[in-house]
């Protein structure tokens, strides 16, 4: 004898339209909320870029700058690399004569700066700039014995 399934079990075989349309719904909104934290994170990433390749930029200008004499170079400019470095210093102190030792009146003098350092990409892309103080000095007089 042929025995008949239950009538729930009828309608199970598949999918509904309104479960397929729930799912796509569900499968869209996590693939929206993803790209978008991937696209925050590329955002991200290019400011560390940008961030990195400034404090690169800026270390080197300062290693150059540390050579440069204000009070016999106070301005100027060099190419590091890909990047222009331009430089002008403004006298902030009076020149002053050193101390000789034990007294007296030293052979060099000195005198403070406050120097404008703008570091630009070669082109026409921005750059920044930066101050900085530095102390000029010059040998004036010589060993007298």
């Amino acid at each position: 004898m042929f025995r008949r399934p239950p009538a729930h079990r009828l309608r199970q075989r598949g999918f509904s339209l309104l479960e397929a349309v729930v799912s796509i719904v569900l499968i869209s909104t996590s693939g929206l909320a993803l790209f978008s934290w991937i696209n925050s994170n590329l955002i991200s990433l290019g400011r560390v870029q940008e961030t990195n390749a400034r404090a690169e930029a800026t270390q080197n200008a300062l290693e150059y700058m540390a050579a440069v004499n204000p009070m016999l170079v106070p301005s100027g400019k060099t190419s590091l690399g890909d990047k222009d470095l331009t430089w002008d210093a403004k006298l902030v102190s009076p020149i002053k004569n050193g101390t000789g030792y034990p007294a007296g009146t030293g052979l060099w003098q000195f005198a403070l700066y406050d120097t404008n350092v703008t570091v630009a990409q070669q082109g026409d892309q921005p750059g920044f700039s930066f101050r900085l103080k530095q102390v000029g000095y010059k040998r004036v007089r010589s060993l007298e014995f």
